[in-house]
């Protein structure tokens, strides 16, 4: 399965034609182009990133009655993202001359009688605003019809688009995975021999602590030297990395399984990055040596960058 971005632009349109303006009514073609006509629709998607689905309409009036559809389009494609849709009408063009249907033209008069009764001086409907009356009251259905088909269009395309960026945001957090290994494998070595050194210059310390305070005076030497093995044991394992170290492979491995597995794994990536991060800052502030800080520092300077990476992953 592939990895998406929550980022990604797409647009589609989409024709009415004359043919279907027309449909249930009688049409007298003006010329041999009348059936190239059209109303036209377009649709354009916007998408970036978002913690949960944010779905944004911006539809002309007479279509507001379309917004429950495209919201039940977009969530079935989508789970993650900001998301906002636009709907544009074209004016049409038609070359035909539609005839109003003897039902559309009997409603029409018993209106008519309905506002002169009340209104005496109402002025009649005139031979053009019935043609258009007639005209638009198809017009809805026919548009509605042609913005569905460029909605699915358009989220295809953004699927598409999200997936492309999804695949190039996943190279980058799988070449971040590697300098991350490198750098962890820069520091394993270290780590035995930084603890040493500081495990011997706690006891130089603690010796020289003793002979100012004259303890040795006082206490066994043997007693002594116990009490210093011990406490530079101790400050050993405070200042070992090891764990860190393996416990960061670890979330590495899993980082790379799911890019490689693919789906909706953007929350679990990024709950994983502030793991990494968390190992990376322990790392830092354990680190006894400038070569472990300079590591510690490098890996959140990458952890960081793969931050920044996730959030747009969906």
């Amino acid at each position: 399965m592939a990895v998406y971005s929550m980022t990604g632009y797409a647009s589609a349109s989409t024709a009415a034609t004359s043919a279907q303006v027309c449909a249930g009514a009688e049409a007298v073609p003006a010329s041999s182009d009348a059936a190239r006509g059209a109303a036209s629709v377009s649709i354009e998607l916007r998408s970036v990133n978002g913690r949960f689905l944010d779905l944004g309409f911006r539809l002309p009036d007479d279509l507001r009655g379309l917004e429950p559809a495209l919201r039940e389009l977009l969530g079935r494609s989508f789970r993650r993202g900001k998301i906002e849709l636009r709907l544009a009408t074209g004016a049409e063009t038609d070359a035909a001359v539609t005839l109003p249907r003897p039902e559309q033209l009997d409603r029409l008069a018993q209106l008519e009688s309905t506002v002169q009764a009340r209104l005496p001086g109402a002025t009649a409907l005139s031979v053009h605003e019935v043609l258009t009356w007639c005209k638009g009251s198809r017009a809805a259905e026919r548009l509605d019809e042609a913005a569905l088909e460029a909605a699915k269009r358009a989220i295809a395309g953004l699927r598409e688009a999200r997936g492309r960026e999804g695949a190039r945001l996943a190279a980058v957090l799988l070449e971040l995975t590697g300098q991350l290994r490198e750098l962890a494998a820069r520091a394993e070595p270290l780590v035995p021999a930084v603890v040493q050194r500081q495990q011997q210059r706690f006891l130089e310390r603690w010796r020289e602590a003793l002979d100012s305070v004259g303890a040795a005076q006082t206490i066994a030497l043997q007693d002594l030297q116990e009490r210093a093995v011990a406490e530079a044991a101790a400050y050993a394992i405070r200042i070992d990395v090891a764990e860190e170290l393996a416990r960061l492979r670890s979330h590495l491995e899993e980082i790379e399984r799911l890019i490689r597995a693919g789906g909706e794994i953007g929350k679990r990536l990024d709950f994983l990055i502030q793991e990494l991060l968390r190992e990376a800052n322990t790392l830092g502030s354990k680190a006894a040596s400038l070569e472990l800080t300079n590591v510690a520092v490098e890996m959140k300077v990458a952890i960081e960058q793969m931050r920044e990476q996730v959030q747009n992953i969906e």
